[in-house]
């Protein structure tokens, strides 16, 4: 018998965010792939994994964690997938890559990270959440059967499920925050990777910090303030046991159809938003003229359209818009995008390891600036900067960066933050965009401006 996606639609739309909260209750795993609050376009995906999981840490051995995700994608190849969207998620793999799994693809050094350098669960059931239509599908692998009883348990889920309210009144102790590198020690930094870029070994480097909040934290709660803090279209809620991603990100890392053709969309350039009209599209104007920021982003576009020509059919890679503006609830963003179609016989797994880690949050050259990188940042990235989101049963793939993302773990929750140094940047001016960008994520977890700045 043929294995296929079946999908049903339910009798009304139910916001998703009431959903997870209704599902994911006492479940030690849970998804949410968010096209983010009041979206009127795009797709969001709930449900609870199986208990089926991949994952690896790079100073455990051999990484063969591509290889693993190219014959699990390639044993539900046969399934019909008829069924789902084209712009859809077919069911499979949810999870991230890590940063530190550069050690593999690249072959340059990395700390050792306190979370898998991968982690991926199977989805055999989710509910699919239309925002511009406003509609809600149960799409589920398997017989009518199965259909049936996943329909069955939905059904009395969604009839109590209750939006949550959002708590913004939470506060958490100063002392409890943490930065691996204080301020005057980042602009050092900011200055020695000034030094590397005058003397030749870099002409971009991506310079990141970390913070850390101790405590125990709820992770739907502080996602809910987050996305209602920083909204995007490429948020998530990535719950494995005792470990949460919750991610605002604005960056598509990779995005794959199953036809193979290829997108990516490299962020570099950053301005806070205005508070008033005239001085926010002032700020625009000034992101999209300043020479720095578009040398910047230019750096990156050539990068990744190098990274992906290793798998790209000849004479496909192109670069489909430049230096655009994308406004965000807190910074205006500098994006292009690069597209191309895979050649013959290759995947989106296989994109993704030509393409991991991306160069919007290396520099460029790639590798050495990863090398130098690792000397300045003395700690590991972790999830941060990696990428997160679903490789389906169809081929297809959508992942975003980890950027502007929360971890949780048991030891508290870590923030990673950083920008692009280049030959302009002004060691003061790329201290305060780091602020810029982590400071709704620390708001979420109830830390004000005046702990961290």
């Amino acid at each position: 018998m043929t294995r296929q996606v079946q999908r049903v639609r339910m009798s009304q739309w139910v916001d998703p965010a009431a959903v997870y909260a209704a599902l994911a209750e006492g479940e030690p795993r849970a998804v949410w792939l968010d096209a983010g609050p009041h979206a009127t376009a795009g797709l969001s995906y709930v449900s609870i994994p199986t208990k089926k999981s991949l994952h690896e840490n790079v100073d455990e051995g051999d990484v063969t964690i591509f290889e693993r995700l190219r014959s699990a994608v390639e044993h539900d190849s046969t399934v019909d997938t008829s069924a789902v969207r084209e712009d859809g998620f077919a069911l499979g793999w949810v999870g991230w890559l890590g940063y530190e799994l550069a050690a593999h693809t690249t072959g340059v050094p990395t700390a050792q990270a306190r979370t898998p350098d991968a982690l991926f669960v199977y989805v055999d059931w989710a509910l699919e959440f239309d925002h511009e239509l406003h509609t809600l599908d149960l799409l589920v692998l398997g017989d009518d059967d199965a259909l049936q009883s996943r329909l069955t348990a939905v059904e009395e889920v969604l009839s109590t499920a209750d939006t949550p309210e959002v708590d913004v009144a939470v506060t958490a102790q100063a002392a409890a925050v943490s930065w691996r590198h204080n301020p005057q020690d980042y602009q050092s930094l900011v200055q020695r990777c000034l030094d590397a870029i005058t003397a030749g070994d870099a002409y971009q480097l991506c310079l990141t910090n970390e913070v850390k909040v101790a405590g125990t934290f709820d992770p739907l709660e502080v996602y809910l303030r987050l996305r209602e803090a920083n909204p995007s279209h490429h948020g998530g809620l990535i719950v494995v046991d005792d470990i949460a991603l919750l991610s605002s990100s604005p960056e598509v890392f990779l995005s794959v159809d199953s036809d193979g053709h290829l997108t990516t969309k490299p962020i570099k350039g950053t301005r806070r938003r205005g508070d008033n009209i005239a001085l926010d599209t002032a700020l625009a104007e000034e992101l999209l003229a300043s020479e720095k920021e578009r040398a910047e982003n230019l750096m990156i576009v050539d990068l990744m359209r190098n990274d992906v020509g290793r798998v790209a059919q000849l004479g496909t890679v192109q670069v489909d818009s430049l230096l655009e503006v994308e406004t965000y609830e807190h910074v205006h963003q500098l994006v292009s995008t690069v597209s191309a179609d895979l050649a013959h016989g290759l995947t989106a797994v296989d994109a993704l390891e030509a393409c991991f880690p991306a160069g919007s949050m290396t520099g460029a050259p790639k590798i050495s600036a990863m090398t130098i990188l690792h000397g300045l940042e003395q700690g590991p990235r972790g999830i941060y900067s990696g990428a997160f989101g679903y490789l389906g049963i169809d081929g297809a793939a959508n992942l975003a960066m980890v950027i502007r993302s929360i971890v949780l773990t048991p030891e508290g929750a870590s923030i990673g933050t950083g920008g692009g140094i280049t030959s302009g940047s002004e060691p003061q001016a790329e201290l305060e965009e780091t602020w810029v960008k982590v400071a709704p994520l620390l708001r979420a977890l109830g830390v004000s401006p005046s702990e961290y700045s």
